[in-house]
């Protein structure tokens, strides 16, 4: 489980090595926005040098529009690179796309939902092909595609993404870029938000974003605690052939809850303080 992700241009390669060691669980080398029209060769260049040896993080790369004239481009510089990770698919809305580009790579997908053609196939992109490994919100997109002015534009189409994500069995979506690189405290409680519509972790665009996301969605010690009291208390139910407990605090438990436990157990302990 991962918490944070780091956006990178691709045309930027004095910075890749610095975010491989910013602490960032995952380095996403940007070829498509953040790369203007005249400068996507040099940054293709640059991040297929830099993928030509592994690398002791996760990096991925996300290409250019899968219907755009640069995307094979990137596809045969970068998708057999001995340090790639994955590839972030932009902009995709269908899930025969994503099948057509599993055929041509062995790298793990990770499509991003960003228009409204997208979030109504998103559950199909999600369990498309095995190679889905995560599926992602493109919110500036999306935004713009839905002409939404506001957060509480999007809550029904981030709960629509965590919701196909699950039932495609996939990891819990982690959270758009927050792109207010002054701001802390709004993308602490932006996280807040996103965390309480189950999503896990966030992409960054600056490394001083990393700690604050990955405070907000670090367990804190109280649900630490009730996690480890309810697995125990599961556990114990278990040797008596009861499938339900009651616990010190009247909270109710059954096996049900156990994974949601688990997972904060684990998390606390990657990400111990």
């Amino acid at each position: 489980m991962l918490l944070t992700w780091l956006y990178v241009p691709g045309d930027r390669p004095d910075r890749f090595a610095k975010a491989v060691a910013s602490g960032a669980d995952a380095v996403i080398l940007d070829l498509e926005d953040a790369v203007a029209a005249g400068r996507k060769a040099y940054a293709r260049a640059a991040v297929a040098e830099f993928l030509a040896a592994p690398q002791p993080v996760s990096v991925q790369v996300r290409v250019n529009e899968l219907t755009g004239p640069d995307v094979e481009d990137d596809l045969a510089a970068v998708s057999a690179a001995p340090g790639l990770a994955g590839l972030r698919l932009p902009k995709v809305e269908s899930p025969a796309t994503v099948v057509a580009l599993a055929a041509r790579t062995g790298a793990p997908l990770h499509p991003l939902i960003e228009s409204a053609v997208g979030l109504e196939a998103a559950y199909d992109i999600a369990a498309a092909h095995p190679a889905v490994a995560s599926l992602g919100l493109g919110e500036a997109d999306l935004r713009s595609d839905l002409g939404v002015t506001a957060d509480d534009g999007l809550l029904w189409a981030r709960g629509r993404v965590v919701v196909a994500a699950r039932a495609a069995g996939l990891p819990p979506p982690a959270m758009s870029v927050y792109a207010h690189v002054a701001d802390p405290d709004g993308l602490a409680a932006s996280c807040a938000v996103g965390r309480r519509l189950g999503f896990l972790g966030r992409a960054a665009i600056h490394p001083r974003q990393l700690p604050v996301i990955t405070e907000a969605f670090r367990p804190a010690d109280r649900e630490v605690a009730q996690a480890r009291e309810l697995l125990a208390a599961v556990a114990e139910a278990q040797t008596r052939d009861s499938g339900t407990v009651v616990l010190p605090d009247g909270r109710f438990a059954d096996r049900a809850m156990v994974a949601a436990a688990r997972r904060v157990v684990e998390l606390a302990a990657r990400y111990a303080a």
